[in-house]
């Protein structure tokens, strides 16, 4: 069941919540859920965001969740012109889960992953048009150092539809302050750009609607390599 956020007194109300988002940012560094994923135990407990109009919103999570996240991703996840924020959130029974947010609320997640400190890690921004149907597809790795799993859903009715899945891939380490590779496209369309679950290579994956495509970009090297797949230089 999808449980919304608390609104602060500066989410406005009326027309105002369904304008797009212009910028976001975490707020509220808080140590409640000491996981250190990223590094260190501060997440976060409060998103702020910025509609088009230059309003201002104020989503606070219940003492029980955090933002577990390198930073809000920006995204038009519905097509209609006006964007919404990608974040990662987690429960401190459940763990992670995606989710997705504009200036009135939560729009749309998927389930938690269901036990304490298990999180996931977006590719790139999150979100593309995949497979080329014109609707928006969202990937992330499911326990990148644990499942090791690439996970595609489509935003469809209100709500996250899983794809499909593609075991044996990874994209953070326990510790790393960042997430590696993101979402490219080098003329043939988007492909996301992970690592092995080994770490030994960095990989291409195109996904078409149905299931992957792998492409060996060769040995993995430190972040370097990451930058030079993104760059289309590998």
């Amino acid at each position: 069941m999808l449980v919304r956020a608390a609104l602060t007194a500066a989410c406005l109300a009326g027309p105002a919540l369904a304008e797009g988002v212009r910028e976001a940012r975490y707020a509220d560094p808080t140590d409640r859920y000491a996981h250190g994923v990223l590094g260190d135990a501060i997440e976060h407990g409060a998103l702020e965001i910025v509609t088009e109009s230059g309003r201002r919103a104020r989503i606070v999570l219940p003492n029980n969740r955090v933002f577990e996240d390198t930073a809000p991703r920006i995204y038009d996840v519905d097509g209609d012109g006006d964007h919404e924020v990608i974040v990662v959130e987690a429960d401190n029974r459940l763990g992670a889960r995606l989710s997705i947010y504009d200036a009135g609320g939560l729009v749309a997640a998927n389930e938690f992953i269901g036990r304490r400190f298990r999180w996931l890690a977006p590719v790139g921004d999150g979100a593309a048009d995949l497979d080329g149907d014109g609707a928006v597809e969202i990937a992330f790795v499911d326990r990148p150092h644990l499942r090791k799993t690439l996970r595609v859903f489509q935003f469809e009715n209100g709500g996250l539809t899983p794809l499909a899945e593609l075991p044996g891939v990874t994209n953070h380490r326990i510790g790393e302050p960042d997430i590696a590779g993101g979402i490219r496209d080098c003329g043939a369309g988007p492909e996301m750009i992970v690592a092995t679950a080994d770490w030994a290579r960095v990989l291409a994956v195109a996904f078409d609607g149905a299931g992957f495509r792998k492409t060996d970009l060769g040995p993995h090297a430190g972040r370097e390599t990451f930058a030079r797949a993104m760059d289309c230089d590998l």
